[in-house]
C-alpha cells in the first residue's frame, strides 16, 4: 500500500516533521510504527492466547509536538493495550492539525485502517486518543470490527487490578461517566416513537414506546452512580477521620507519586519492608498503602503509596480517585518518582504535574527521585542530571542512592517548633512515649515527681502538655 511509510528512516533525517513543512503525500500517510508488534513464537502459546486475548492494532494522530513523542505515545500505549491483556499486530501514526471530526483519521485513512485490519487478522482498534460517540460509531462502521480509545483502555485496567472495595467503587464510576454520553441502539432494540400521520405512513400499530432501551440504561446508570457516590463519600469520611487522626498526633506525611510503573512500591518496600506487590505493569497499584516510619534520630512520618499516573490520565479517572489521591495534597512532602530509564522521562514529569495541578498538590514541597538507574544508560543519566542537578539518583533494586533518600526525607521533614520543659507525672507514661515519637527530645531527668523533659514539639502536642510545663530554674 503506497500510502503506508515504514519509520525505518533515522530521526534526524525526518526533522522536517517537527517543523511542519513536508509534502502533501507525507502529510496525509499513516505511518507505521516499527517494533510495536508483541506476536508470539511459540505455537502453542500462540495458540493458548488467542483464546483469551483480543488481537489490536494501535492508531494515533500526531498533531503537536515532535515525531519521537509521537511515537513515544504510540509505544505507551501498545504497553497499555498488553498490560489489559491484548495482542498487538501494528501500530500507525497520521499526521494531521487536528483528528478529524468525524472518522478520528479522515474516511480515506479509515479505509486503509480498514484494509489492514483485514490483512492482520485483528478484531479490534485502539484509537490513540479520547474519541467522541459519533468518531466511535462511524469508524466501528467502516473497519467492521470493535474501536477503543485510550480512556476506555485505562478504565478496564483500573477495573482489572483494582482490589479493595473503594477501588472498585471508584472505577465503576468512572467507567460509567464514561459510558453515559456513548450509549446507543441497534437495530429492534431503538423504537423511535411515531405519529398517527408520520411520514412512511406508519399509521396504528406502527407508534412506538420510544428509544426505551437506552432511556431504561440511563437511568439505571444515573442510579448507579448515585449510589457509587454515595458509598465513596462514606469511605471518604473514614479517610478523613485516620487522616486527622494522623494530624492530629503531628505525624508528618510523606508520599510516592509519579508516573505508573516508575517503580513506587518497590521504592516503599525498599524504605519499610511494606510488602507491597511490585509487579512490571502498568498501574499495578490501585489501592494506597500507607506505612508508618521514622527517622534515625527517632521522629515518626508515614510513607504512602498511590496509583500511578499517565499521559492524559481520564478526568472521569481523576475525579472518582480524587479522595485516595488527596493523600498527596496532604503531605508535607511529594517523592516524585521519575522512571529514569524511560525514553521520554520529561514527557513522565509533565504529565504527573498536570496532575498535581488538578488535585491542588501542586504547593506541596517536591523532590525529584530519579528511580532505575541500573537500567539507564550512562547518557540518560547524564541528560537527566543537567535536567534535575537537585533530584536523587537511586535504584529500588539494587539498593543504590537508598541511603541518600533516607537522609533527604529527614532534611526535609518538618521538625517541631515549640520548645518546652514538662514534669509529667509517672502515671502518664504515655505522653512521654508520644514525646518519643513526635518531638525533639532534648534532655531527659527522673525526679521524684515524675519525668522531666526538655523537648521541641508541635503545637496540638504542646497545647496538650500545658498543664505539666515545669519552669525551668
Amino acid at each position: 500500500m503506497e500510502a503506508m511509510t515504514d519509520f525505518d528512516a533515522p530521526l534526524e533525517a525526518r526533522d522536517d516533521y517537527a517543523t511542519g513543512d513536508f509534502e502533501l503525500e507525507e502529510r496525509n500517510a499513516l505511518r507505521r510504527v516499527a517494533g510495536l508488534s508483541t506476536e508470539l513464537e511459540d505455537v502453542t502459546e500462540v495458540e493458548y492466547r488467542q483464546l483469551r486475548l483480543e488481537r489490536v492494532v494501535l492508531v494515533g494522530v500526531w498533531t503537536t509536538g515532535t515525531l519521537a513523542e509521537a511515537e513515544n505515545s504510540l509505544v505507551e500505549l501498545a504497553r497499555l493495550a498488553e498490560t489489559a491483556g491484548s495482542e498487538v499486530l501494528d501500530g500507525l501514526i497520521q499526521r494531521r492539525d487536528r483528528p478529524d471530526p468525524a472518522t478520528y483519521i479522515g474516511s480515506g485513512k479509515a479505509k486503509e485502517l480498514r484494509d489492514i485490519v483485514v490483512a492482520h487478522g485483528a478484531d479490534t482498534v485502539i484509537c490513540d486518543g479520547e474519541l467522541t460517540p459519533g468518531q466511535l460509531r462511524q469508524l466501528e462502521d467502516v473497519t467492521k470490527v470493535k474501536v477503543v480509545d485510550r480512556t476506555a483502555l485505562i478504565l478496564d485496567i483500573f477495573a482489572q487490578h483494582a482490589r479493595s472495595k473503594e477501588g472498585k467503587a471508584q472505577v465503576e464510576l468512572a467507567q460509567m461517566q464514561y459510558l453515559l454520553p456513548r450509549l446507543r441502539g441497534w437495530g429492534e432494540s431503538l423504537s423511535r416513537q411515531v405519529g398517527g400521520r408520520a411520514a412512511g405512513g406508519a399509521g396504528i400499530g406502527g407508534r412506538g414506546p420510544g428509544e426505551t432501551k437506552i432511556e431504561i440504561d440511563r437511568r439505571r446508570i444515573n442510579a448507579r452512580m448515585a449510589k457509587l457516590r454515595r458509598e465513596l463519600a462514606g469511605m471518604k469520611t473514614a479517610r478523613d477521620v485516620k487522616r486527622a487522626r494522623r494530624g492530629a498526633n503531628e505525624v508528618p506525611s510523606v508520599v510516592l507519586a509519579g508516573y505508573t510503573n516508575a517503580g513506587k512500591s518497590s521504592l516503599l518496600n525498599r524504605l519499610t519492608d511494606a510488602g507491597v506487590l511490585v509487579e512490571n505493569a502498568l498501574f499495578a497499584t490501585l489501592d494506597p498503602t500507607v506505612r508508618r516510619s521514622e527517622t534515625s534520630d527517632g521522629r515518626l512520618f508515614t510513607l504512602a503509596d498511590t496509583v500511578g499516573f499517565v499521559r492524559h490520565l481520564p478526568t472521569q479517572l481523576i475525579e472518582a480517585f480524587r479522595s485516595t489521591l488527596e493523600e498527596v495534597g496532604d503531605a508535607q512532602l511529594i517523592l516524585h518518582v521519575v522512571d529514569a530509564s524511560d525514553a521520554d522521562p520529561e514527557a513522565q514529569i509533565r504529565a504527573v504535574r498536570e496532575v498535581f495541578g488538578e488535585i491542588d498538590a501542586l504547593d506541596v514541597p517536591e523532590q525529584l527521585v530519579f528511580n532505575k538507574v541500573d537500567a539507564a544508560t550512562p547518557e540518560m543519566l547524564l541528560r537527566l542530571r543537567g535536567l534535575a542537578p537537585d533530584a536523587l539518583f537511586v535504584s529500588a533494586r539494587t539498593g543504590a542512592g537508598i541511603d541518600e533518600l533516607r537522609a533527604l526525607i529527614e532534611q526535609r521533614l518538618p521538625r517541631p517548633d515549640i520548645e518546652i520543659t514538662v514534669l509529667v507525672p509517672y502515671t502518664r507514661g504515655d505522653l512521654v512515649t508520644r514525646l518519643h515519637d513526635e518531638a525533639d527530645v532534648l534532655d531527659t531527668e527522673h525526679t521524684a515527681g515524675g519525668t522531666l523533659l526538655q523537648a521541641r514539639v508541635g503545637a496540638a502536642l504542646a497545647e496538650q502538655l500545658r498543664p505539666f510545663t515545669h519552669a525551668v530554674g
